[in-house]
C-alpha cells in the first residue's frame, strides 16, 4: 500500500467526521452523513479491495462513535462496510464511466440509499427496536440521499482538480 494513498483517504475520512460533527441534525437528531460522501471520494480515487475494505472500516467505527441514533455504533459499522463494497461492485462494474461527476453523483445516491438501508434494517434486527422503518427511509434517508449528491457536486470536482495537481496515482489521474 502507498503511504501517500492512506494518508489522503484517511484525511478525506478526518474531513467528512469534521462535517459530520459539526452539520446540525434534522428530524429529531438525525443527520446527513458526510463520512459516506467521502468513503464513496475514496472508492472512486482509489478503486481497489484493500483500499475500500480500510474505507468501509474506518468510516464506520469512526461514524459509529459519533452516532447520534441510540444503539448505532455497530449498525454504522456493518452499514459502511456493507455499502463500501455495493458502491466498489458498481465502480468496477462501471469502471469506464464511473468517474465522470454525472455518474458519480448517480453512484452516490445509490450507495446512500443502500446505506440508508442497510444501517436501518441492521438497527431494526440488532436492537430490536420498534422503529417505523418506510417512516424513517422517507424522513432521513431521503433527504440524506439529496444532501450527499449536492455535497458531492460540491466536494468531487475540487478534490479532482487538487489530485490531478499533485503527484498522487489515483483512478482519476492513470
Amino acid at each position: 500500500m502507498n503511504t501517500k494513498n492512506l494518508v489522503l483517504m484517511s484525511m478525506l475520512i478526518g474531513v467528512g467526521a469534521v462535517l459530520y460533527i459539526v452539520i446540525p441534525g434534522f428530524n429529531g437528531g438525525m443527520k446527513p452523513d458526510f463520512m459516506l460522501t467521502m468513503m464513496f471520494i475514496g472508492i472512486l480515487l482509489f478503486p481497489n479491495v484493500k483500499n475500500v475494505f480500510l474505507l468501509g472500516i474506518s468510516t464506520g467505527v469512526i461514524s459509529g462513535l459519533f452516532s447520534t441514533f441510540p444503539g448505532g455504533f455497530v449498525p454504522n459499522i456493518i452499514d459502511k462496510f456493507v455499502t463500501a463494497f455495493v458502491f466498489f461492485g458498481l465502480v468496477v462494474l462501471l469502471h469506464t464511466v464511473a468517474n465522470k461527476l454525472a455518474v458519480a453523483i448517480v453512484l452516490t445516491c445509490v450507495g446512500t440509499l443502500v446505506s440508508g438501508t442497510v444501517f436501518l434494517s441492521s438497527a431494526i434486527f440488532l436492537i430490536g427496536a420498534d422503529i417505523p422503518f418506510v417512516g424513517l427511509l422517507v424522513a432521513v434517508v431521503l433527504p440524506a440521499i439529496a444532501i450527499n449528491a449536492v455535497a458531492f457536486f460540491i466536494i468531487y470536482p475540487i478534490i479532482g482538480k487538487i489530485i490531478k495537481r499533485t503527484k498522487f496515482e489515483t483512478a482519476i489521474t492513470v
